[in-house]
């Protein structure tokens, strides 16, 4: 593949990551939540066990720092707590309340209508090649880890 393509590709997937999280951002600020506290609820509600912190930061890509501080809001919105681990006093489970699960809901029905309406006219071959070029440029990314 020429480098021009290379490049070009690589600059459409980064044209496409911030503006697809924009607009779902554009889409959110109706419920009071910053793109980063809705996407630390989202991470934290696809969890089968309940994370720890550490966990959690990792599952959203951000610092141990950043994501206590948003922590430190989404706990007094009433939205998660932290509880401690019996196992490692350091260590705190990080579990959703009540009043986050239809604030989940809500953001999911409102990225599920944005990703339909993003998807219009890709079909699922497409789809399934990009994915593939997608996991292969992740994969190369993974060994330079």
């Amino acid at each position: 593949m020429p480098l021009t393509d290379q490049h070009r590709f690589g600059m459409q997937l980064a044209q496409m990551s911030r503006g697809w999280r924009a607009e779902l951002d554009r889409r959110l600020a109706g419920l009071g939540l910053s793109q980063a506290r809705w996407l630390v609820l989202l991470h934290l509600a696809r969890f089968q066990e309940t994370p720890t912190q550490r966990e959690l930061a990792q599952s959203v890509g951000v610092e141990g720092p950043t994501l206590a501080r948003l922590l430190d809001s989404l706990e007094t919105q009433g939205l998660v707590q932290r509880q401690a681990v019996l196992e490692d006093r350091r260590a705190k489970k990080i579990v959703l309340c009540e009043p986050a699960r239809p604030l989940i809901e809500q953001i999911e029905t409102i990225a599920n209508a944005l990703r339909a309406e993003l998807f219009v006219g890709v079909d699922e071959a497409e789809m399934r090649v990009c994915m593939r070029v997608h996991q292969q440029i992740l994969d190369n990314l993974e060994k330079k880890s």
